[in-house]
């Protein structure tokens, strides 16, 4: 089936150039100008994908962006007119995958959404069964975590990371590896990414997230799980 694709934004013209060129792709869109009507449209559609801008008049797009994450598994890419840091980082702590400033290359864009949906869907062959590494157990097929008895929730992204660091214990990726291998694209100068979201991982998995037990920092190079059971 098609991937189904909603953008929610406020630019219309923007919005019909974007929903033509992802059509040409192969993708179905549906486009919403504000954060009321995205809230209506994901409680009652299935998507794939959503493109969220942070400013929208009504609900903003960073809340609309909490909203979504605590209810649906769906990817969220956001966009924003604005380049600073702290929209970045902020719509990431709010479960965002990805993240793009306006004005952006249609190209681009499609890399990010192509390395979103195959990051966010579990592929044949990856592997199945369960993974266990001391307290964290990580059921592969069924995309599941366990920390210290207690089911976590997690983002489809930081299911990815967590699984990539853990299936290879006491190995050090930098964090340009890590954006090669679970971004799936030249992250450049967006290494904070993986920071985010490795401080989440570990405020969801860790017994005391200041004095990690199980992701472990390699200062000035990057980070790697404990080879310690």
């Amino acid at each position: 089936m098609p991937v189904k694709i909603l953008i929610v934004d406020d630019e219309k013209l923007l919005v019909k150039g974007l929903a033509k060129s992802l059509n040409n792709e192969g993708y179905l869109t549906e486009a919403v100008f504000d954060g009321e009507a995205a809230r209506e449209m994901v409680r009652k559609n299935r998507f794939d994908l959503i493109i969220l801008d942070v400013m929208l008049p009504g609900v903003d797009g960073l809340t609309l962006c909490r909203e979504i994450r605590s209810q649906f598994e769906v990817p969220i890419i956001m966009l924003t007119a604005r380049g600073d840091d702290i929209d970045k980082i902020i719509g990431l702590e709010m479960g965002a995958d990805d993240y793009l400033a306006k004005p952006f290359n249609f190209r681009e864009l499609l890399a990010r959404i192509k390395a979103v949906l195959r990051r966010s869907t579990h592929e044949p062959g990856k592997g199945s069964g369960q993974l266990v590494r001391g307290g964290i157990i990580i059921d592969i097929s069924k995309r599941k975590v366990s920390a210290g008895g207690r089911e976590v929730d997690l983002t489809g992204r930081e299911f990815e990371l967590l699984l990539h660091l853990a299936g290879a214990p006491g190995r050090v990726f930098t964090r340009e590896k890590l954006l090669e291998d679970i971004w799936g694209y030249d992250y450049i100068g967006e290494d904070r990414t993986v920071d985010v979201h490795i401080r989440r991982l570990r405020e969801k998995i860790e017994p005391e997230p200041g004095k990690p037990q199980y992701i472990q920092t390699k200062w000035g190079v990057g980070y790697y799980f404990s080879e310690e059971d």
